[in-house]
């Protein structure tokens, strides 16, 4: 009887050594193994044993393309415009122990990059350039990016700059230049008409019995107003 008791107690020590070794890494996943606190080796999906006691799984982590949204950021152009940039990233680890050990968050040093690589790459354009040379930009991205990360074991497979476009500033800097062209060209519109007008009245006045003298008396009156406005201006001086 004892001899019986003593093989069930061995097989249950032995179901659940195997129990416990056994781990089923998921689909598309990849795990890391180490074996007193060392990386020792790489686990593929499916079922895979380790040594309890000895070895643990630190980490276990997908190998599927993954999406990076980045939040609109504030970028200069080359002359100097300020823009507010939207862009999306698609990457991938493609090797577990690199990204694993060579950084201490994957996802936010690859953010980071991002918007380093997004600025200076940006920086490099003007503005009318930012908007003809997107699909250019794209892929300026992707490759500085991709050869960026192949020290972390990330693949960068493509950027997508969703919205770019000036910021609140800029908008009302254009809004304030646009309004000043307007009136611009309506004063010169008014001075062509002005003048057309008293072109003429000259030559009416030209025409008639003592008419230098109006004429004279005009050009007092005109210089009269043109010293009132003068003198009404936000911008005169007093001397």
């Amino acid at each position: 009887m004892s001899n019986l008791f003593a093989l069930v107690a061995f097989i249950l020590v032995i179901f659940g050594y195997s129990f416990s070794s056994a781990k089923i890494i998921s689909q598309s996943n990849e795990a890391l193994v180490e074996r007193l606190g060392k990386y020792k080796r790489t686990l593929k999906p499916g079922l895979n044993f380790v040594i309890p006691l000895l070895e643990k799984i630190v980490v276990e982590e997908s190998s599927r393309e993954k999406v990076l949204d980045i939040e609109p950021q504030n970028v200069i152009t080359k002359d100097n415009v300020s823009l507010k940039v939207d862009a999306v990233v698609y990457w991938q680890i493609i090797e577990l122990e690199k990204a694993f050990y060579g950084v201490e968050d994957i996802e936010e040093s690859v953010q980071t990059l991002v918007l380093t690589t997004l600025r200076a790459e940006i920086g490099q354009l003007a503005l009318d350039q930012t908007y003809s040379s997107r699909d250019a930009v794209n892929r300026a991205l992707s490759r500085k990016l991709d050869d960026a990360t192949e020290a972390w074991g990330v693949k960068v497979t493509r950027v997508e700059i969703k919205d770019l476009a000036p910021t609140k500033t800029i908008l009302e800097a254009l809004e304030q230049e646009r309004a000043a062209q307007s009136r611009k060209k309506a004063n010169i519109l008014e001075a062509e008409g002005v003048a057309t007008s008293l072109q003429k009245i000259a030559e009416t006045l030209r025409a008639q019995p003592n008419g230098q003298q109006a004429l004279e008396f005009l050009a007092a009156q005109l210089y009269i107003d043109a010293n009132e406005k003068i003198g009404t201006s936000n911008n005169s001086k007093i001397l």
